[in-house]
């Protein structure tokens, strides 16, 4: 359980690492993706066994709930050439036109309990690769899954504060929110 000042102090450490991360981001995009999806291949089974074990699906409907997470990690994987600008000359008389995509921060995914690796899985890599940090709130009833690939995202490489997940439910049932203007 955690109180409005954890989820700050979430949202701090996110706000903190993002200029960092992006700075960093042309470069350790692919070697990352990439290794985080190894660490969910090898890892397959036993995510798949904690996703039955904790939501109650059979074996079969888990393994198509991780294997639909790891396919976003491989969209994500292909991301930076997605991420580039574009730049039209002369659109109007004297005017070019310039786009340039950069990260909007950071960022908070709120998942749901009846799929606690597909939806995280769909949201994050995403948010990661295209520069942004992250905050997690699993679902208090079905966290184990969500914590299993938060340690593959340690493993993978990804830096402190770039990827947080926190219960964020105060003793008392109501969510802990924050005020902060870095989310």
């Amino acid at each position: 359980m955690c109180t409005a000042s954890h989820v700050n102090e979430a949202v701090e450490a996110a706000a903190t690492a993002l200029p960092a991360w992006w700075k960093r981001l042309p470069l350790i995009v692919p070697a990352f993706s990439s290794g985080f999806k190894m660490l969910l291949e090898e890892n397959f089974e036993d995510l798949v066994r904690s996703n039955t074990r904790e939501h109650g699906k059979t074996l079969v409907e888990s393994r198509g709930d991780v294997r639909r997470g790891i396919e976003m990690v491989e969209f994500a994987c292909g991301i930076p050439s997605l991420l580039m600008g574009e730049s039209i000359e002369n659109i109007a008389r004297g005017i070019d036109c310039d786009t340039i995509r950069q990260p909007v921060g950071v960022c908070v995914g709120i998942t749901p309990f009846n799929f606690p690796a597909m939806v995280p899985l769909w949201m994050y890599p995403v948010a990661l690769v295209c520069g942004n940090t992250f905050i997690l709130k699993p679902s208090e009833k079905v966290p184990l899954t969500a914590i299993k690939i938060a340690k593959l995202l340690e493993q993978a490489g990804l830096p402190n504060g770039v990827s947080t997940m926190d219960m964020l439910k105060t003793p008392f049932g109501r969510p802990a929110c924050s005020s902060s203007f870095a989310i």
